[in-house]
């Protein structure tokens, strides 16, 4: 029996029935009866794709999402404070890499998907969908301003009979700590007037097998309600739902899944630290570890770690936990080697040059990759920039080649084109993404010589006179 149908049984028929207990009054009983009613509502607009959706965020989540809940028969409205991400979606103009062209042109084109630059037509929505950024500090502490400042917008505008969900990765209790009260504040109540729930975003860009639509999504709601809309309103649009017991517990099965990763590829990037002072390659040592057919998992080194999740979540996790006087050691360490890895590659690059008898000041390096990993152009937290900026600190003559990223933004640099004489000029050629479309056997053959920090060369023959792995 789901709550909705429990709370109907439940209830008081007559207010004769409630007088019979003098300590229950007559308006609490009365909530009881508009929750369902507007609960019923909502749940029958999601059944039959009347409802509205509005998703706050045109990025890497939010448009991915919005585009499969119009091709789900939905009427979507993205809202964006990126007036010129606005124009593209409203033009059917794609700038998301796991977003088909043709699936945006045509839900936008059959009027299914539009974008505003601002929440004027939140009171016209019946389901929103927050997917917005959750950065850091300087000080790596949860940066929560854009889920704030979104969810006072969206409170100026709420109305009963709403549903509101967070995607954002962030720590547990976010949803019901931060979000709920906001939301409150004008005197509407959840699971009474309005229905919130966090559903942590799995989003892998670029990866060709798992998409929105067939990744497992995991929701919780701040109560039994929300948590049947929820599921309901999910399960419209991707493949298998699961539901887990509270907001609380969503939150932290996402912060869990990245500081999984974090701790994993910390170890191996640790491992490769250690096997470099031993003369050991440690990448033949784990392609030989991961033979074993049990107990362990493939993770491989590299140059650092990026993107918006492994660099970033595990700390939300570690700073909660400390109002409960815990200490999440591992997470701890973890952050700490894998913000090391940028300078490792900066001194593995010096000794190289110093052993052709050339200063790290005096050198011309060109790197091979920007993005924080392969065949996409993503360079959030990329290593590829600290990278940069620590050989430039140190005198290089740095530039770069990525297809992917034809202008590096942050560092006002162009993607060079990849040519015999540029790497022919280039002392030291440092892969620092292994994108597919590069041609390494040609590389090998005219890079003066090459830093691989990704196994880019695994398996060239005459790879060893020129080439030194991570």
């Amino acid at each position: 029996m789901s709550p909705l149908t429990q709370r109907r049984t439940d209830a008081p028929t007559s207010a004769s029935k409630t007088l019979n207990k003098p300590h229950l009054r007559l308006v609490s009983d009365a909530a009881e009866l508009d929750s369902p009613s507007l609960a019923e509502i909502l749940l029958a607009k999601i059944a039959n794709r009347t409802a509205v959706v509005g998703v706050v965020g045109l990025g890497y989540v939010g448009l991915p999402f919005a585009v499969e809940s119009a091709k789900a028969g939905f009427r979507v409205v993205g809202i964006d404070r990126n007036v010129e991400r606005v124009k593209k979606v409203n033009c059917g103009e794609n700038f998301i890499g796991d977003v088909k062209d043709d699936d945006l042109a045509d839900v936008v084109k059959q009027g299914l998907l539009e974008a505003a630059a601002d929440f004027s037509q939140v009171a016209d929505l019946d389901a929103i969908i927050l997917a917005i950024p959750t950065p850091l500090t300087r000080n790596l502490q949860p940066d929560l301003t854009y889920v704030i400042e979104a969810t006072r917008e969206l409170a100026q505008h709420l109305r009963p009979g709403q549903f509101l969900c967070l995607e954002s990765t962030t720590f547990p209790g976010t949803t019901r700590e931060v979000m709920l009260p906001i939301l409150e504040e004008a005197g509407l109540k959840a699971e009474r007037d309005f229905f919130l729930a966090h559903s942590p975003e799995r989003v892998d860009p670029g990866n060709p097998r798992f998409n929105t639509k067939n990744t497992i999504k995991v929701v919780g709601g701040v109560g039994p309600l929300s948590q049947e809309i929820a599921l309901a309103f999910y399960s419209q649009t991707i493949e298998k739902v699961l539901p887990v017991s509270s907001a609380e517990t969503a939150e932290m099965v996402k912060v869990f899944e990245n500081t999984f990763r974090a701790v994993n590829i910390a170890l191996v990037n640790e491992m490769t630290l250690l096997c470099d002072r031993m003369g050991i390659n440690v990448w033949e040592v784990l392609d030989a570890a991961f033979t074993k057919p049990f107990g362990i998992m493939p993770f491989y080194p590299g140059p650092g770690v990026g993107g918006h999740c492994i660099p970033l979540d595990p700390h939300y996790l570690e700073w909660k936990a400390r109002e409960y006087n815990f200490s999440t050691r591992f997470i701890t360490l973890a952050g700490e080697i894998n913000r090391h890895m940028p300078e490792f590659v900066r001194d593995k690059a010096r000794r190289i040059l110093n052993d052709k008898g050339l200063a790290l000041s005096r050198a011309k390096i060109l790197l091979l990759g920007v993005a924080y990993k392969k065949n996409i152009g993503d360079c959030r937290e990329s290593p590829a920039l600290e990278i940069l900026h620590l050989l430039k600190q140190d005198g290089a003559q740095t530039c770069y080649h990525d297809a992917h990223v034809p202008f590096l933004e942050s560092l006002g640099l162009d993607s060079q084109p990849l040519t015999e004489t540029l790497l022919q000029q280039s002392d030291l050629t440092i892969i620092v993404t292994d994108h597919a479309g590069i041609d390494y056997p040609w590389l090998l053959t005219h890079a003066t010589h090459i830093l691989d920090t990704r196994n880019a060369t695994r398996g060239l023959a005459d790879a060893s006179d020129k080439v030194t792995l991570l």
